[in-house]
């Protein structure tokens, strides 16, 4: 980049284009080779397979991604194996007289460029990847790379080495003649606009299938989203695959952003490596935006998922309680909530020690671990039973489950099973309705007040899918000052909350009913 881009606009147009240190964290995560990667492996030869880039509102992501483009359509953008002693790479040797080498430490992976690159810009409307082909084409032509490319076009830019496939064209919801191609590289803009009312869930399936087709990689870059509106690039955020890069670095949670003073200090973490935004002029768009919709104004410049409004617990507050992961000991005392669907929401098991550090535990499924979850659409639009099942045996064996609540609904068989094979005198597994609304609002109000009182011994895990089911849940009133949790939106799902919430209420009652206390230990003499 730095060798062959250029600033495209600007005061400091021509100059040398340098990535920003957020775009350089990105950058060396993205291209991060596997230790087993082979020459021949294309995408395989990468840790990850597709990538969010979510930052805030002109923190310079669409230059960022014109660049990346270059890379990749004649960059040495695939693995070619590890370097050795002397190895190096030449600009010279691959058609560009810049006059560049490049010297590599043995041990270095070393890169070669794609033989027909195809590479799509993808957006929702041509105006959206505007942003990205208005900063690639004078990256190319006011700089070295002229010399490489010597002609861009307004439709698409043909490679040098003249093969009709080997392009950089635009795609969009509203002209995609184009999809579905074998493609080299995806580069897809403002994703957390993309969703099923415009088509483009099923638009982004189709780009990543074209990717997969030639081994090639799709990233993503957009503002953070609205959880109301259960887009790409939630979806992607919230995503549980391993080979799916998320770059996102949010302000501190503690700070307000109704808050000027504390507006300010969000505005320094986020354009920290932009200097060229004047955060004057940022607070100035905030706050104007604030009047009219505040979330909009915090999710763009406060660069936050914004929760709905009415929400039952902050994300600050959830935060302020998580701790780096416990390792809890087989045969530890621990008390288990389980919510269960059948077909649409989660299935879930949090488990809590009597110290009060809650968990998502694991189960064992042949030679892995599985966390106690159950998304539907990965089970084939049901829930397992025979894995929830088995994850229950193996928590009875692995650990000493004092308590458990659990709710009933489609699950009343398995209970009284799990009653029978593990509860003892069945006082262990106790049906704990979640539709008992005097019953859960206690409930809930107690574990709400161990989660916001700072002195509270209460601490969990991080565990991901939690953190963003507690995000979701919002206050539903009910007669008699009393309340229910509710989803903003059927895709939003808080079916842990309630896991944690029975786990919790159960932990809290066997403490109560002496669960501390020292065992009698009972002899037989002869």
């Amino acid at each position: 980049m730095e060798q062959h881009c250029v600033i495209p606009d600007g005061d400091n147009a021509g100059d040398p284009f340098m990535p920003t240190v957020d775009h350089r964290v990105f950058l060396a995560n993205w291209y991060e080779v596997r230790s087993t990667a082979k020459p021949n492996d294309r995408n395989q030869a990468f840790r990850y397979r597709t990538g969010l880039w979510m930052a805030a509102q002109k923190i310079g992501k669409s230059p960022g991604v014109a660049a990346e483009t270059v890379i990749e359509f004649v960059g040495p953008a695939l693995f070619s194996g590890w370097a050795e002693d002397g190895d190096y790479y030449s600009c010279a040797e691959h058609g560009c007289p810049c006059g560049g080498v490049y010297l590599y430490e043995a041990g270095e992976p070393m890169g070669r460029a794609w033989a027909t690159p195809r590479i799509q810009l993808a957006a929702v409307v041509e105006d959206q990847v505007e942003n990205t082909w208005g900063a690639l084409i004078p990256m190319i032509e006011d700089g070295p790379l002229a010399n490489l490319i010597p002609k861009t076009g307004e439709a698409f830019i043909r490679h040098p080495n003249g093969n009709r496939d080997s392009r950089i064209e635009v795609v969009t919801s509203k002209a995609d003649g184009k999809l579905g191609a074998r493609i080299s590289a995806g580069k897809c803009d403002e994703t957390g606009l993309w969703g099923d009312s415009n088509g483009m869930k099923k638009f982004i399936r189709t780009l990543m299938r074209g990717a997969g087709g030639m081994g090639g990689r799709v990233t993503q870059s957009t503002n953070p989203y609205d959880p109301a509106e259960n887009s790409v690039a939630q979806d992607t955020f919230e995503s549980t695959q391993k080979d799916v890069y998320k770059h996102y670095f949010p302000p501190p949670t503690t700070l307000n952003f109704e808050k000027k003073s504390d507006r300010k200090k969000i505005f320094a973490w986020n354009y920290a490596s932009s200097p060229w935004v004047d955060l004057r002029s940022i607070e100035a768009e905030a706050s104007a935006l604030m009047d009219a919709t505040p979330a909009e104004a915090e999710r763009f410049y406060g660069n936050r998922i914004v929760a709905g409004a009415g929400h039952w617990v902050r994300e600050a507050e959830w935060k302020a309680k998580r701790t780096e992961p416990i390792y809890v000991s087989p045969r530890t005392k621990i008390c288990i909530g389980f919510d269960g669907s059948d077909n649409n929401d989660w299935t879930g098991i949090r488990a809590e020690t009597l110290d009060h550090y809650q968990f998502t535990p694991t189960y064992q499924a042949g030679s892995e671990k599985r966390p106690t979850l159950w998304k539907p659409t990965d089970w084939g639009n049901r829930i397992p039973r025979s894995e929830v099942m088995a994850a229950m045996d193996h928590l009875a064996n692995e650990f000493h489950i004092v308590r458990a609540y659990c709710d009933p609904m489609f699950w009343e068989s398995e209970i009284d099973e799990w009653a029978q094979k593990h509860g003892g005198d069945g006082k262990m597994f106790i049906k704990w309705p979640t539709n008992s609304i005097g019953r859960m609002h206690a409930s809930l109000e107690r574990f709400r007040t161990d989660i916001t009182n700072p002195d509270s011994p209460f601490r969990h895990d991080s565990d991901q899918i939690t953190g963003i089911h507690i995000r979701n849940a919002i206050v539903r009133a009910r007669p008699g000052q009393k309340y229910i949790l509710g989803k903003p939106s059927e895709h939003q799902k808080i079916d842990q909350v309630m896991s944690s919430a029975l786990a919790h209420e159960a932990t809290c009652d066997a403490l109560a009913d002496g669960a501390l206390a020292a065992e009698v230990e009972h002899f037989v003499y002869f």
